[in-house]
């Protein structure tokens, strides 16, 4: 393993489980000795990247925030789309998710979590296969050929006894989410959860991230929910300077 290798070992033994680890637990999860963790911890604390507890265990520094924060898929998208997603929110009273691609899974960069609302898995910063999710169906929809056909070739894991898992069968779903703009994930990830999602697009108008909403099943029809959270995604895309989206209303009003 390389140098960085080994540096980048370290930060990714911390996990949306783990966010609070000791060294022997660094040690064991990025596959190193401990002295070696030891020793690169250390350059992390002192570059930003981790911070250390008075008992001596560790957590990811703020250093790394601010770098993520200038990525142009992660807290920049997430400040430009905030005003929608919080319109949205207040007019569904629903789960409001916003994500991008990451390779072959979605990662949330942004969620707004409804009091009272059905259960989710979902959080910030969580990756979930593609498959799986309504923002995740959104964004292969609209992925080249070749990565589509990985993930259909790929073993798709079950979540519940929904999940989608004939290939031939996401196929069909990937064909009418295009056709549709509109992608619909019932109880795939959770039982009781429906998610709904739309693209959205960049500057080329290539799809750059996803907004998905997540109801209870039985809480009112998915397909009610279309025109608000195109709404939504256009309001986002003309704002990230899309074509496709100019001339469409920016923000969604009412209850």
């Amino acid at each position: 393993m390389t140098a960085a290798g080994r540096l980048l070992a370290v930060l990714d033994a911390f996990s949306p489980g783990r966010r609070v680890l000791t060294l022997s637990e660094i040690s064991r999860k990025a596959g190193l000795s401990l002295t070696t963790a030891h020793r690169l911890a250390g350059e992390l604390v002192t570059w930003g990247a981790l911070e250390r507890d008075s008992d001596g265990r560790y957590r990811i520094g703020l250093h790394l925030l601010e770098l993520a924060a200038l990525a142009p898929r992660g807290l920049e998208l997430r400040e430009l789309a905030q005003p929608f997603l919080e319109d949205l929110f207040h007019s569904t009273r629903a789960h409001v998710h916003l994500a991008v691609r990451d390779g072959y899974e979605v990662v949330y960069v942004e969620t707004l979590r409804a009091r009272g609302a059905v259960s989710v898995l979902s959080r910030l910063g969580q990756r979930w296969p593609l498959h799986a999710t309504g923002t995740g169906l959104a964004l292969l929809a609209h992925a080249d050929r070749d990565l589509q056909e990985k993930v259909l070739s790929s073993p798709l894991k079950r979540f519940t006894p929904k999940t989608v898992t004939d290939p031939r069968v996401l196929r069909r779903t990937l064909a009418e989410v295009r056709r549709t703009g509109i992608a619909v994930a019932e109880e795939q990830l959770t039982l009781d959860g429906v998610a709904i999602a739309a693209p959205i697009r960049g500057r080329g108008d290539e799809v750059v991230a996803a907004i998905g909403l997540v109801v209870h099943v039985d809480e009112c029809e998915p397909r009610a929910l279309v025109p608000v959270i195109t709404a939504c995604a256009r309001g986002i895309s003309r704002t990230l300077g899309a074509p496709s989206a100019k001339g469409t209303p920016g923000a969604i009003k009412g209850s």
